[in-house]
């Protein structure tokens, strides 16, 4: 079984990352390949592939799989925050926003400041403007707080952030409060997958995307590529997300089977395999829903012609827009740390794990729902001869 590791989890959750500026991540994901021997490299676009370590490995992976597809799992490396524009004053910053985020309660919110160096200093914002459809920030001031930040001559287009909370990530009753949970909770369980896979010959590769925020980037990057679209028969893509709650897919209910986003339905085989896998492995203890609080990069994969399912953990606090509240939420649309919880984390491993297993389903995956059809059909033959 897969092990849950607690402090690499929390280490993750504390990287500072924004779309475009995921370097953090992606060294923390590179020293932990290093550290567990994990075969990785990094694809043209940036993205890091774990599970091979080279592109021609990568492909023997791929002409390998005759009897059983390459499960390719995608997680994205980024979080909705700000890039610097320019030096307002020798302590103000103007910046522009990427991605989702709250609409309200903005001017004198807490937000943290990094470099490729690291997270420097804390400011709050001012001056706040929303996009044209008022659905997320446009631009901001950030008047920087610490004192050592005024002697720090940085160039703005060097600094990125987000929204700032009393810690990176904290926990009360099971429940994970972080800045940035969607999606470095997908990162952690591809890295969780690789190194419980590694040196094995099971069917396992997973990217690490850039970008996903701004219209899945990284991954369009590397479709672009055509690496898995000249096989795309041997590839069963697996988007692992953390998504917006909704009824029916809710906190602490286990891990949620995804019938599809909000662009499209997802590939029906692969959604059955993946229900049948679940219903083994985690008896009762998942969620199955169309989620369609938003887009996820198997959207992307069906776009390329490949066959992608998803697997999605409960989101509190969506983008950090205080949805459901809680602890640090400045209010309704108001900036809030988004949370998860530990159990549903734990059952997403099991069902990944469980989706590695051999001799599932994937050839035929309507078998037994089709022999339980001509069952009951049988039942009926008598019946339906007197009409």
């Amino acid at each position: 079984m897969i092990k849950f590791d607690k402090k690499l989890l929390w280490n993750l959750l504390s990287q500072p990352t924004a779309p475009f500026r995921e370097g953090h991540v992606a060294r923390f994901v590179t020293e932990f390949g290093d550290r567990e021997k994990i075969e990785y490299f990094k694809d043209p676009h940036g993205n890091l592939v774990l599970g091979a370590d080279s592109k021609e490995s990568y492909f023997n992976k791929l002409k390998k799989a005759t009897h059983e597809p390459v499960r390719f799992f995608i997680a994205h490396m980024d979080h909705p925050g700000f890039h610097g524009v320019k030096w307002v004053t020798p302590t103000t910053l103007q910046v522009k926003w990427l991605g989702g985020t709250p609409r309200k309660f903005l001017n004198g919110a807490r937000v943290w400041l990094s470099t490729a160096e690291g997270v420097f200093a804390e400011g709050t914002l001012s001056k706040s403007k929303l996009n044209k459809s008022d659905t997320a920030l446009e631009s901001s001031l950030v008047v920087m707080k610490n004192e050592r930040a005024k002697a720090l001559k940085v160039p703005a287009q060097d600094i990125f952030g987000a929204f700032a909370f009393s810690a990176p990530v904290w926990e009360k009753q099971k429940v994970v409060y972080t800045k940035a949970a969607d999606d470095l909770v997908g990162v952690f369980a591809i890295l969780s997958l690789a190194k419980h896979f590694k040196g094995s010959d099971i069917p396992f590769l997973g990217l690490i995307s850039r970008a996903e925020e701004v219209g899945f980037i990284g991954t369009i990057g590397h479709f672009e590529l055509e690496w898995l679209t000249s096989h795309k028969e041997s590839v069963a893509v697996i988007s692992l997300e953390t998504s917006r709650t909704l009824p029916g897919a809710l906190i602490g209910k286990g891990p949620v089977v995804r019938l599809g986003d909000r662009a499209t339905p997802f590939d029906p085989g692969l959604v059955q395999v993946l229900t049948q896998v679940a219903e083994k492995s985690l008896r009762g203890k998942f969620q199955r829903r169309m989620m369609d609080g938003g887009t996820c990069e198997a959207t992307a994969a069906l776009a390329f012609g490949l066959r992608a399912m998803g697997i999605s953990i409960p989101l509190g606090n969506y983008h950090n827009q205080s949805f459901e509240g809680g602890p640090e939420s400045a209010g309704e649309w108001g900036p809030a740390p988004e949370f998860v919880h530990l159990e549903d984390i734990k059952r997403m491993l099991i069902l990944c794990e469980a989706l590695m297993a051999p001799g599932l389903s994937w050839r035929d995956p309507w078998s037994s729902r089709r022999e339980s059809f001509i069952s009951s059909r049988k039942k009926s033959e008598e019946i339906l001869k007197t009409m």
